[in-house]
């Protein structure tokens, strides 16, 4: 199974080809140039600048408060060194309401940015505004399950699609988001059953974190990749600094766990 040559940018086709031949996508978040680079080199497919930096970077309780803003700005900041990697960016809560703002906002997160691939949140409500950004050539990533943007609405972090008419609903919008246009899709805490289910019927990749290692590709927050995320450690991630002695390392060993599938394990997934 090999990775793809620093010199072959990651694109959609990338993806779509890596899913169709079974090769795992390896994405992590990242929010400065100097951890870009590091990533970038290890192999990492997928560079994620996250809406997360405004727990793990601004030091907030959610990502509710983060800004296009500060979005554009660390975008900018990993662009400038992401070689290799495609450089997705969270559009942040509010930033999408209707489909000319979601439009703006891509702009920026693109133009202004250097983001190759946006990612909002949301199933059904969010597929008119997937297909007229499609429309409009801009590479999309939905993200369903857990959806962080709307902690405050569900009340706490847990797992979704438990209940049988959830996990129905979330197969019918991962279908839809899929015709509107999406090129790839996050499946967020959702059980591991449930995970590959969706990721049978669907022809995009799909992305897990807490889902199942059936998912055509893994992501994690860096910073708990590297045990360093303050409070409550998520039962989906794994502490990869153990057992390396530097940050590079710790890095290659996610991207050649996830290659390999051994990464994420049963006791990273969630139950039915």
């Amino acid at each position: 199974m090999s990775i793809q040559t620093k010199a072959s940018r990651v694109t959609v086709s990338t993806l779509r080809k890596m899913k169709a031949e079974g090769e795992k996508i390896a994405s992590l978040t990242a929010y400065d140039a100097s951890f870009a680079a590091v990533l970038d080199e290890a192999g990492i497919d997928i560079i994620l600048v996250g809406d997360s930096l405004g727990m793990v970077v601004q030091g907030h309780d959610t990502t509710v408060p983060v800004s296009v803003d500060d979005m554009v700005y660390h975008s900018r900041c990993v662009a400038s060194r992401c070689q290799r990697a495609m450089l997705m960016v969270d559009m942040p809560f509010m930033s999408y309401t209707s489909s000319q703002q979601a439009l703006e906002t891509a702009r920026r997160l693109m133009q202004e940015g250097g983001g190759q691939m946006v990612k909002l949140e949301g199933g059904e409500r969010e597929v008119e505004t997937v297909r007229k950004l499609s429309e409009q050539g801009v590479p999309v990533c939905a993200h369903i399950g857990l959806q962080p943007q709307l902690i405050n609405k569900l009340g706490g972090y847990r797992v979704q699609g438990r209940e049988h008419h959830q996990a129905t609903k979330m197969l019918e919008d991962a279908v839809a988001l899929q015709e509107a246009g999406a090129d790839a899709l996050v499946l967020e805490c959702v059980p591991e059953i449930l995970a590959a289910e969706i990721t049978a019927n669907l022809d995009i990749p799909t992305i897990g974190i807490g889902a199942s290692p059936a998912c055509d590709g893994q992501i994690l927050v860096l910073h708990d990749i590297l045990g360093i995320t303050p409070g409550h450690v998520p039962k989906f991630t794994k502490n990869f600094l153990q057992g390396n002695k530097r940050i590079q390392d710790a890095i290659s060993s996610y991207v050649v766990e996830v290659k390999r599938g051994t990464f994420p394990a049963t006791e990273h997934c969630f139950e039915s």
